[in-house]
Formats: C-alpha cells, sequence, structure tokens
C-alpha cells in the first residue's frame, strides 16, 4: 500500500515576510519590544527599497519602547523620532497596518517628551499598540 506523500510548495518571500510582520505586531502589543524588534530584523534584512524603510521605522518603534521600558530617555527619545520620520512617509496604511492610528498614539509620547526635556513622565500616555486596518474596522 503505497502512501500518498504530498509535496509542501516553499513558501513565498512575500508571505513569510507578512506572517513575521504580523509576529512583530503581536510582540509588540505584547509589551515585548525587543522580541519584537528582533522579529521585524530578521525580515528588514532581507528587504529592499521601500519596505525595507518602512521595516526599520517599525524597529526603531520597538526599539524606542524596549529603551523607554529600560528608563533610558535619550534612546526613546533619538528612537522615536527617527521611527515617526519614517513612517510618516508611507502615509495612512501600509501593509495592512493602521499607521495613521499608530502615529495618534505615539504623537501624545513626543508631546510629553517634548514637556520633561528627556526625563520619563510620572503619568505616561497609554503604551501604543499596532492594529491592521482589518481589525480598526472589527465592531467591539
Amino acid at each position: 500500500m503505497a502512501s500518498a506523500v504530498r509535496r509542501m510548495e516553499p513558501m513565498s518571500q512575500s508571505r513569510r515576510m507578512n506572517q513575521v510582520l504580523e509576529e512583530g505586531i503581536r510582540l509588540f502589543n505584547t509589551q515585548k519590544y525587543f522580541e519584537a524588534h528582533e522579529a521585524l530584523e530578521a525580515v528588514w534584512l532581507k528587504a529592499e527599497g521601500e519596505e525595507k524603510t518602512f521595516l526599520h521605522g517599525l524597529i526603531q518603534v520597538a526599539a524606542a519602547f524596549h529603551h523607554y521600558t529600560r528608563s533610558n530617555p535619550a534612546g526613546f527619545r533619538s528612537l522615536l523620532e527617527k521611527s515617526w520620520r519614517k513612517l510618516e512617509r508611507f502615509g495612512d496604511v501600509r501593509d495592512e497596518l493602521d499607521l495613521a492610528g499608530l502615529r495618534k498614539q505615539l504623537q501624545p509620547w513626543r508631546d510629553l517628551l517634548d514637556f520633561n526635556r528627556g526625563q520619563r513622565p510620572a503619568n505616561p500616555p497609554p503604551l501604543p499598540r499596532m492594529s491592521t486596518t482589518e481589525e480598526r474596522h472589527m465592531p467591539g
């Protein structure tokens, strides 16, 4: 009795990138900023052009909040601003990620940093979450 062997097709680069992006978002949203940075960096190293810039911006957001959790305000400020400059180039949505919503959550942090001159805030805004455009339109 011969068993059927199913041949597995190699995963496309695009599909792999989407899965890693989703994993990076999941890690970011569970406040595992260092792990999110590492997951996204694995894809960033292979990316090119605008995709590389976009991923670098996301990596910098994750790294910024990693610095925040480690009480490194200078690193936090620097990376938050660098990520902002990269991500603002991509409009409201990129790869189904709600960049407008992310920037809206990051702006109070930028304002607070300007006000506190790099000191850790006593009453910080809520930690940001990354969401897809699909999540943004879900009832709930």
